[in-house]
């Protein structure tokens, strides 16, 4: 059999790196009142409401919001099915983060609003960053970190995952993303790999959590999915 000839790359393929604008495009959970939810973040976040819809065949609204619009900004698409008030969060999610130039300010302002403060401003364990937590009024956490401006402030998802390699290979392999971030704490017994289409100061990127020894983890019926915009759509 003669040997096959080697494959060689369109001049089209070649150049497509450079007119890649693939992003995550938004993150889909569900909440048990949705306009309590709006005024959480709107009042205590600063986030827009971008668009609310109402589905009665289907029993269901959604409400999609953000720091800028869908089309440039990575947003949250909260679902609000009729007659449910509670979901179970499970242990596979771990929470969204939001960047800003004063988390002590966003920590009073939450705090005089009514949120729960889960954790106070303060440099990380070993670091110079200053981060906090807080709770959302479904059980969401949020981590507040403290940067200087950024076109995208609603900057990552943190998941746990039970093998962060094959993880980390999934996300590259099957959605086209690189490894920004890479850190092992052996002393607290985790590492976690970011997650992204470009620099996490730049985009919004997921946080891959591995905690050592634990392979798995409860999904619940709250979190529901990460989309991003797929490689074949046109900018």
């Amino acid at each position: 059999m003669a040997e096959a000839a080697p494959v060689v790359p369109s001049d089209e393929l070649l150049e497509w790196p450079k007119k890649d604008k693939r992003r995550l495009l938004h993150v889909v959970y569900r909440v048990g009142d949705l306009d309590r939810t709006i005024k959480f973040y709107t009042e205590c976040f600063g986030m827009k409401l971008l668009r609310k819809r109402d589905i009665p065949e289907e029993k269901y609204s959604n409400a999609f919001l953000g720091f800028g619009p869908e089309e440039t900004n990575f947003v949250v698409e909260l679902t609000y099915n009729y007659g449910v008030d509670k979901y179970d969060i499970g242990t596979g999610f771990g929470h969204f983060a939001i960047a800003t130039q004063d988390v002590y300010k966003i920590v009073e302002d939450i705090r005089a609003k009514g949120g729960i403060i889960t954790r106070e401003p303060g440099p990380v364990k070993g670091g110079k960053s200053v981060i906090a937590f807080v709770k959302d009024p479904d059980g969401y956490i949020f981590e507040l970190i403290q940067r200087g401006p950024t076109p995208e402030p609603l900057c990552q998802v943190m998941l746990r995952v039970g093998d962060l390699e094959r993880s980390i290979k999934f996300y590259e392999k099957a959605l086209g993303m690189k490894m920004v971030k890479k850190i092992d704490r052996p002393e607290y017994k985790y590492s976690i790999a970011m997650m992204g289409y470009a620099e996490e100061h730049e985009t919004t990127v997921l946080e891959l959590t591995y905690n050592y020894d634990v392979t798995e983890y409860t999904k619940g019926n709250a979190y529901a999915q990460v989309s991003s915009v797929p490689l074949f759509r046109k900018p």
